[in-house]
């Protein structure tokens, strides 16, 4: 039988995925992992980069030692291995199943937006969004031969809309708009269902909402610590095992800095400044993505006293299930 929760859902789960979102350094992975100790449950990681081997102190993974719960979606592929939204949709909902069918709760803490959607909403990925698809391939060449800039502008004069909702530089999603042009679908169509999308897994959402300028001081203390815990020495040994040569992990916020400063081209310093800088307009752009979804109950972090949000949180998730229940009954 389908759980009946607000918001529709036609997975089957005892219980609603509890997604827990916000922008870097709000502190997720602190309350979802609290949240899941109170629960009993496990968590499932929706970030791009931690499903990467190795990239543990750029990403800010929890590292396994200060694992109080069984985390999902840690070090699933090498550096140097293509990986998808399409692909996380698959591993988290096989998650969700089996989380659930030992009697546990789920929660789903990330802060790639587009991974959260994929997981919980009804988003059917056309053969596009996968990997090991040539023309991604011809377009990484092209890029590798001609520059990220002549890619876009190709893609420019083939759909002109979807080139303007993409950077230059983001070689990654140039090249899946031309997967999706050579199927006869617009990028730009795609992510214009995004807002529209019904959900396809039964979930209630906190979001962790902290003023900008505290933030971005968070940011910049994540990042000097980062650089204490020794990220330098952390990309050096990736280099290594593959990562220049992968699609995803090179452009990865923190590393692509650094492999500029092993290679010569700029100092610390300057790495250091180009990471905070690149991390404060991430941290804006994950705050407009989620500002947009009004299923999301936002808690205030300011100053982030865990035992407190841990509270307010517990009770949104009560009074979600006392409505849900409610529902039931009168159905």
């Amino acid at each position: 039988m389908v759980s009946e929760w607000p918001g529709g859902g036609s997975l089957t789960l005892s219980q609603p995925v509890i997604c827990v979102v916000g922008p870097t350094a709000s502190g997720k992975t602190a309350l979802a992992q609290a949240l899941a100790v109170r629960l009993e449950g496990e968590v499932v990681s929706a970030d791009s980069m931690q499903i990467y081997t190795g990239m543990d102190i750029g990403t800010g993974k929890l590292l396994e030692q200060d694992r109080l719960v069984t985390h999902h979606g840690f070090d699933l592929l090498n550096p140097g291995e293509p990986y998808s939204a399409a692909l996380f949709q698959a591993f988290a909902r096989d998650a969700f199943e089996k989380i659930d069918a030992k009697g546990k709760r789920i929660i789903l803490a990330g802060g790639t937006g587009f991974y959260v959607r994929a997981a919980i909403d009804d988003y059917d990925f056309p053969d596009g969004e996968q990997v090991d698809n040539p023309v991604r391939d011809a377009c990484l060449t092209y890029a590798k031969e001609h520059g990220s800039n002549a890619l876009w502008e190709q893609l420019r004069q083939y759909d002109c809309e979807s080139a303007n909702l993409i950077a230059p530089a983001d070689t990654k999603r140039v090249a899946r708009a031309f997967e999706l042009y050579a199927e006869g679908v617009s990028y730009a169509e795609q992510r214009r269902k995004l807002s529209t999308l019904p959900q396809a897994v039964p979930a209630l959402f906190v979001g962790l909402s902290v003023d900008p300028e505290i933030l971005r001081h968070r940011i910049d203390e994540r990042v000097d610590q980062m650089i204490q815990d020794g990220l330098v020495d952390e990309v050096a040994a990736l280099l290594d095992k593959g990562l220049r040569e992968g699609i995803t992990a090179p452009q990865a916020i923190g590393y692509k800095e650094i492999v500029r400063y092993i290679d010569g081209e700029i100092s610390l310093d300057e790495a250091i400044e180009l990471i905070k800088v690149a991390t404060h307009r991430y941290a804006k752009r994950q705050r407009t993505w989620f500002r947009k979804d009004k299923r999301i109950h936002w808690l205030s972090a300011d100053d982030f006293d865990l035992d407190n949000l841990v509270e307010q949180s517990m009770q949104i998730i009560l009074d979600t299930e006392e409505v849900s229940l409610c529902i039931s009954r009168s159905s």
